[in-house]
Order: C-alpha cells, then sequence, then structure tokens
C-alpha cells in the first residue's frame, strides 16, 4: 500500500516551539508571539478538516460497508455452525488453552511492545536471554516503571511473575465476559456503551475517541464517528476473544457479537478484524489446526474488503517464510507507512506467527513477538487461536505455573480475578448459546 509522503511536522513544530521560547527570552512582543501561534494552530486546523471532507472511491465503500445486513452480504460460502450442542469436556479444556495461551503471548509481548527487530535482539544478546524468546524475559530496561498505572515492568519477567500482570488486551477480555453477564448474549453497541462508562476508567486511540465521546452524550452507535482517525486500528480486534469463547463452534454468532462491540469505537476493517479473530477463534474449538479455523473466519467478512484480500495474501505467503526476519520484511514491502497499529498489518503477522510455529506454542508466541509491531497483541492472539485449536494440553506448564491462578485488570471494581473462576463463568454462558 503506497501511502503519500508525510511531510516533516514534528521537527517543525520542536523548531516553532524553541524560537517562541528564544523570542521571548529576547523580548518580542508576546502579543505578536500569541496571533503567530493562533494562526499556526486554524491552519493546522483547517487542514485536518479539509482532508477529513475528501472524497472516498465508491467503489471500496460499496465493498466495505458497516451495517451487519450489508456485511453479512457480501461474505463468501462458508460453514457458519460447526457444533450443534455444546460438548463441555471439550470446551473446558480448549477454553483453558486458548485464555492461558491468550495471556501468555500478552504477557511476553508487553514489555518490548513496538521494539525494532533490531532492539529486541540486541538486548536478547545483552541480558543473555534467546532471541526469538523461548521464555518470558529474564530482565527489561526500566523494571519500575508501572504500565496502565498498575504492575511494573519487573512484574512481566520470569522472576517477576506472580500473576498476569495488568494489559489491555487481557482487560478487555474480561469486560467482555462482563458485558455479555450483564446484558446477556443479544446484548447491543448501546449496553456495551453503557458497559464502557461503569468499568472503564480509560483507554487508548479509538477507545479513548469513543470513551469520551460516550461521556460527553453522543450515542453508543455514533461514539466512533467524531473526531476519530483510528478507526481502522487494532483497538476492536484485541477485543474480539471473548465473542469467541462465548460461542465455540460458532463463528457466525462470535461475528455478529464481535460486530455490536467493535462498532461502538471502530470501523470498516476495524470492525472486520474484531469479527475475523472472533470468528476464527469460535471456529478454533471444533477445529484441528489454527489455519483450518483463520479460513473459516474469512467467510465472516465482506470477501472483497481490504483485510480479506490482506488475509489471503498472509495465508498464500507464510508457508514459504521461515521466520520472523523474513516475516517482518514481508510486511513492510506489502504495507509501507502504514501505522504499526493497524487492523490489517498485525493480521499479517498473526497469521505468519501462526504458520512459522506450526503445533510449537513457544515458537508460534515466541517468532511472533519478534516481528515486532503491536507485538504483544499479535502473541495474545496467536496464544488464544493455538489454545483453543490444541488445547491446554499443547502449552508447556512453564508459559501459565507462574500466573498462579490470578489475573490483574484497571476495570473499575476489579482489580484481581481468579482464572480458574473466569473459565467456569465463561463456560457457564457459552453453554447458552446453544439454547
Amino acid at each position: 500500500m503506497k501511502y503519500p509522503e508525510f511531510p516533516d511536522l514534528e521537527r517543525g513544530v520542536a523548531g516553532l516551539r524553541e524560537f517562541v521560547r528564544l523570542k521571548v527570552e529576547y523580548g518580542s512582543s508576546p502579543a505578536a508571539l500569541a496571533a503567530a501561534l493562533k494562526a499556526c494552530r486554524e491552519q493546522v486546523w483547517q487542514t485536518l478538516r479539509q482532508v477529513e471532507a475528501l472524497q472516498e472511491d465508491p467503489e471500496l465503500k460499496r465493498l466495505e460497508p458497516d451495517d451487519l445486513e450489508g456485511i453479512r452480504r457480501l461474505r463468501p460460502q462458508a460453514e457458519r455452525a460447526l457444533w450443534q450442542h455444546f460438548d463441555r469436556s471439550r470446551y473446558d479444556e480448549r477454553l483453558a488453552g486458548a485464555f492461558l495461551g491468550r495471556m501468555a503471548g500478552c504477557t511476553l509481548g508487553a514489555p518490548v511492545e513496538f521494539w525494532p527487530v533490531e532492539e529486541m535482539r540486541d538486548w536478547a544478546g545483552w541480558i543473555g536471554d534467546a532471541f526469538p524468546p523461548r521464555d518470558y524475559w529474564s530482565a527489561v530496561p526500566k523494571p519500575y516503571v508501572k504500565r496502565y498505572q498498575v504492575s511494573p515492568c519487573q512484574a512481566y519477567t520470569r522472576t517477576g511473575l506472580d500473576s498476569v500482570p495488568v494489559d489491555d488486551d487481557v482487560t478487555y477480555t474480561i469486560l467482555g465476559l462482563l458485558i455479555a453477564e450483564s446484558c446477556g448474549l443479544d446484548f447491543t453497541t448501546a449496553d456495551v456503551g453503557a458497559c464502557w462508562l461503569r468499568w472503564l476508567p480509560y483507554a487508548c486511540t479509538a477507545e479513548d475517541v469513543a470513551l469520551q465521546n460516550l461521556r460527553a452524550g453522543i450515542p453508543a452507535e455514533r461514539a466512533a464517528e467524531k473526531d476519530n482517525p483510528f478507526v481502522q486500528w487494532i483497538g476492536a480486534d484485541i477485543r474480539s476473544d471473548p465473542w469467541g469463547y462465548l460461542a465455540p463452534g460458532l463463528p457466525e454468532k462470535a461475528a455478529a457479537m464481535a460486530w455490536q462491540d467493535a462498532r461502538l469505537s471502530h470501523r470498516r476493517n476495524g470492525v472486520y478484524g474484531a469479527m475475523f479473530f472472533s470468528a476464527a477463534i469460535a471456529a478454533a474449538f471444533a477445529c484441528a489446526s489454527p489455519l483450518e479455523a483463520l479460513r473459516i473466519g474469512l467467510g465472516e467478512i465482506p470477501q472483497d474488503c481490504l483485510l480479506a484480500r490482506d488475509i489471503r495474501w498472509a495465508l498464500a505467503t507464510g508457508p514459504s517464510l521461515n521466520g520472523y526476519a523474513g516475516a517482518r520484511e514481508a510486511v513492510r514491502e506489502r504495507f509501507g507507512d502504514m501505522s504499526g497499529v493497524h487492523t490489517n498489518l498485525n493480521a499479517c503477522l498473526t497469521i505468519f506467527g501462526l504458520i512459522i510455529g506450526g503445533d510449537d506454542f513457544t515458537r508460534c508466541i515466541g517468532e511472533t513477538v519478534a516481528m515486532g509491531y503491536d507485538n504483544d497483541c499479535t502473541a495474545a492472539t496467536v496464544g488464544s487461536l493455538f489454545g483453543a485449536a490444541y488445547g491446554l494440553d499443547k502449552i508447556p506448564e512453564s508459559w501459565y505455573r507462574p500466573f498462579n491462578n490470578k489475573v490483574l485488570t484497571y476495570l473499575n471494581g476489579y482489580p484481581e480475578l481468579a482464572i480458574d473462576d473466569l473459565c467456569h463463568r465463561f463456560a457457564r454462558l457459552a453453554s447458552q448459546s446453544f439454547r
């Protein structure tokens, strides 16, 4: 994908700030400085609004609808329900694998989120760790810094772990369970918005925009549409797992729940990413491998949307890749200057991690983390799909034993929860998907 070359605004803004300070020190007129800064701000906002109002490709818009009926009309033929009844014994084993696999992948990626590959490799060499990692990091550069105002970075290391430390990827999985428990499996986007206002104290990017719009009184169905350039970023994708857990073997149902949740903050491919991965995770409970589940997940999004095209490319390209370096380069060549937080780019990395790692859980999440970009999110999804397809028995105990059955969140009223209780609560609701 070819983006236009972006002007070096950051350098210009930094230079402007320092010249303003210099002119203050030299005694320039405060009124003249204020007038110049006001004109600069007005010009930037005028340009922003001009870009926001630019005409979009009508044919692409037709291929990428936001309404659920429109999405379903453009899906390919696919299996919509793989289970006819709830298989509790199979579900329990695979849910434990999915949930613990997700938390392991996330915890491995969190300390090096968005690090360049070279920096991760150099850090691993400096501390004597394998790269790609084959265990939790033995050390982190700033062990005292808290993530999400809760867990110090030391808590993500193999010597510091005593629970699942806090992360938005894990927190949103638990928030999804709370939404379903509070509002039922037929919840609406308005229900999701009300639950966010109740339990979510803060958020990032598209979620932050939606949360602020909700607090300003904008209806949930439109909360994604005001001042939100992040509508195709990965945020809805990382919220997709609970819907797969709540509709095991039912990809269409999982995708429908994901749509209700995702449209609070996202549009088009941002929504499709959530629908795709929730459907794939749901399918994985009934599949022999994550790749089989991914192909079924494609059946729940428009077949000619950008995300579907990128996923098909990743599935075709992945078998020719030998490791993280080739995967990273393939994505860089295809997506160019796309944001590293975008749904499409990270979906491809997730697929590459599953293909390269095969049935080796450690290699799957280790190679995925080594690819970089939003690597706590991608490794978490890899772990979730791996566990749902293969079950807990295929995940080495060393990846989840240090969690001590505890998970931390930043949700209002839920600082710590028991993992086994959460799995029991997911199972109770999942059985209702078959009534």
